[in-house]
């Protein structure tokens, strides 16, 4: 194994140019591809196929023209010969399939004092008009620059549509920003934590050469969703970048211990590949294992960003073993050159520090670990898009106006099998009936019973009606989520049932929801065990101890519950997919430190007292876990602060705040659980794994996984 391992080196690094080549001509093929991967910003989309508003909304594009209404515009001071006129410009808008208002429920030329008053006001209130739109998904972009065009200075609008389309608008944008923050600080990072000003610039280069390629090959996936289009990059950065920085410590280790010479640095490179091929995997295996949890969830977003994280973290991985050696090779001379003096302090008294203070740590970890797991599976949650943009920004502005003039309002459409006009009829007069319900436009409620199909437009009738199914559009007065809009949902959906047995289709927002709700809730044990359990298996087979993957795990669940815990102590919301996408992504980027600090403790327990060993352990590893732990933490706060987007903010300050908390488990609660529990995984004249052995052979352990 070892002679294969060494074998393949010296054919990398023996093969520069080829290499150089290859990975040149790769980056400028995904520099290409990476602009054609669709990036889709409909959470609803993610639903799985077999779910009942998924089944409905394909039903629907199946048997009608038009689909689901997802946009709303509001003019205001209008008359209704007016409010009629903006709504056939409004129809006229290349894609915008359908446009709703009071004269599809009621005859508008009637005086509006012998109409239904709860009617009227559904459409039409002190002088404001509010229309209900259908907006094309294909050309949703474009479709709501357009509206907004038409109704500058006059109206404004919401609805999911024109959400998806300012979070497409915003989010690229943002994205720029948080990834050019990202860079910046790594490059500060790396200035004050490498020994030579060129350092930096060689494993951003790397790093770089991996992003690219990992982006653009994300056109095998076809489209990615907007979470993974927004963090996949800048974690990819913060999980790969101590892969670089442990090689080129290993790399310059080999140099001075003699393994190359001046003019025979190739030699240290292998030296340096085959001792360092055991940590920088043990590391990559464990974050590629708490990524991939996410494909066992059934909303699919979770299986998008999983692969497309797993693939990210494999390609660095490729790029570290291939691209890095020979292009490190080729800058030895430049690093050499530009070597400064070490601007990080020794950190001996840091770790004796922790040695004081790591038993009562503990003490008060088991303290708190029972109220913290309680408190982060407490938190109130948003489990749609209707939140996701707050008052603070230009969409959730136009919304609130909207629902002060008319309250909050959705709409589903209910389809039933055609011909039974008396059925519908039933059917329409129980849903009346239901509190929220302001109006419901139908065949049965627009035409009557009485009147044939034959003598309405087909046009009219192509709205109302298919080859199966009749069709009612029903609008409520409540929101796209909450326990009133669950139970609403709930509601229409027993109706129906009792009516049609199973032989119905709903769908809306509201009801997309629902089902997102009963999805990602059922998902959440699922996930969380799988994660567990995968990272276990990686460190049990690296470690061969049963307890010592305990601990690692134990150390960094500990800091997620703690993440979690302080939205329910703060009363702050929480969107369940930040919430089920956090406890993975967390555990599988930052357990790598307490890899690193346990690899390093039983390395030196070998010649070492328990307390010696943990201040060893301390002083040695800090830098390392400091330069990727820090550049984890400022990605993650840096995508809070920038995007205005609601679910990508909050994940970003779950990164942010995740890191700092498994930082600070690492540093001062896992020193303790080492020291305390030291003699079920320390003993003599025990066989040594495979991570030991390699680690055994390591000379002058200078920072590094």
């Amino acid at each position: 194994m070892k002679h294969r391992m060494r074998s393949f080196y010296t054919t990398i690094v023996n093969n520069p140019k080829k290499i150089m080549a290859i990975f040149f001509l790769a980056c400028l093929i995904c520099l290409g591809l990476r602009g054609m991967v669709a990036v889709n910003y409909d959470i609803n989309d993610y639903l799985p196929e077999d779910s009942p508003s998924t089944v409905a909304i394909d039903v629907m594009e199946a048997e009608f023209t038009d689909g689901i209404p997802n946009g709303q515009v509001m003019l205001k001071g209008v008359t209704v010969p007016e409010a009629l006129s903006y709504k056939e410009k409004l129809e006229d808008i290349d894609g915008v399939s359908n446009v709703t208002w009071l004269d599809d429920s009621v005859d508008a030329t009637i005086p509006m004092e012998t109409m239904d008053q709860n009617t009227v006001e559904t459409y039409y209130k002190d002088g404001n008009a509010l229309f209900t739109l259908t907006i094309e998904e294909d050309k949703r972009l474009e479709a709501v620059n357009q509206i907004k065009e038409t109704i500058d200075g006059e109206g404004v609008s919401t609805g999911s549509a024109v959400s998806i389309a300012a979070g497409t608008e915003s989010t690229v944008k943002e994205v720029r920003r948080i990834s050019i923050g990202a860079v910046l600080f790594a490059l500060l990072v790396l200035i004050i934590t490498t020994c030579s000003w060129a350092e930096p610039f060689i494993i951003l280069t790397g790093l770089g050469v991996a992003v690219i390629i990992n982006t653009g090959t994300n056109i095998i996936f076809g489209e990615i969703s907007f979470v993974t289009n927004a963090a996949g990059s800048i974690l990819q950065l913060a999980v790969s970048l101590d892969y670089s920085v442990f090689l080129i410590h290993r790399y310059q280790e080999c140099r001075s211990a003699g393994y190359g010479k001046a003019d025979d640095s190739k030699s240290a490179m292998v030296e340096a590949l085959c001792r360092s091929t055991g940590s920088i995997l043990s590391s990559g295996a464990t974050t590629v294992a708490g990524f991939l949890a996410l494909v066992f969830m059934r909303y699919e977003i979770g299986a998008d960003l999983g692969l497309a994280l797993a693939k990210a973290v494999v390609i660095s991985l490729l790029t570290i073993f291939v691209f890095m050696p020979v292009f490190i090779l080729s800058m030895s001379g430049l690093m050499e050159r530009s070597a400064h003096r070490s601007f990080l302090p020794d950190f001996g008294r840091f770790g004796r520090f922790v040695a004081k203070v790591m038993v009562p740590m503990v003490v008060v970890f088991l303290i708190a670990v029972v109220p913290s797991y309680m408190a982060s599976n407490g938190n109130y949650y948003y489990y749609g898009d209707y939140h996701i943009f707050g008052t603070d920004t230009q969409f959730g502005q136009e919304r609130q106006e909207i629902e002060q003039t008319f309250g909050k309002q959705d709409t589903y459409a209910l389809m039933v099998p055609k011909g039974n006009r008396a059925a519908e009829e039933a059917l329409s007069g129980k849903l009346h009936q239901l509190e929220r319900v302001t109006d419901v436009i139908s065949y049965v409620d627009t035409v009557g019973v009485a009147i044939p199909a034959d003598f309405l437009e087909q046009d009219t009738l192509s709205k109302l009606e298919s080859d199966r199914y009749s069709r009612m559009i029903i609008t409520v007065r409540t929101d796209y989520e909450g326990e009133e809009a669950f139970a609403l949902v709930e509601d229409v959906r027993a109706i129906a049932e009792d009516a049609y047995g199973k032989d119905y289709y709903l769908a809306g927002s509201g009801v997309s929801t629902y089902d997102l709700m009963d999805t990602i809730t059922a998902d959440t044990l699922k996930i969380n065990l799988a994660a567990i359990l995968a990272i276990y298996l990686v460190l049990l087979l690296l470690t061969r101890s049963l307890i010592l993957p305990l601990l690692l795990v134990a150390s960094i669940e500990m800091a997620i519950w703690v993440n979690l815990a302080i939205p329910y102590f703060m009363g702050t919301p929480v969107f369940y997919i930040a919430y089920l996408i956090i406890g993975s992504v967390q555990l599988g980027a930052t357990v790598d430190y307490a890899i690193l600090f346990t690899d390093r403790y039983r390395e030196y327990r070998r010649t070492m007292a328990k307390r010696k060993a943990i201040v060893e352990m301390i002083r040695s590893s800090t830098a390392s876990v400091l330069t990727s732990g820090s550049v984890f933490v400022v990605v993650g706060f840096l995508l809070g602060a920038i995007s205005s987007h609601g679910v990508l903010s909050q994940l970003g300050i779950f990164l942010g705040r995740g890191g700092l908390c498994s930082l600070f488990m690492v540093f001062f609660v896992l020193p303790g659980l080492l020291y305390c529990l030291d003699g079920l995984f320390i003993k003599k004249k025990k066989s040594h794994s495979f991570l030991q052995k390699v680690l055994a052979e390591e000379n002058g352990n200078n920072g590094g996984k």
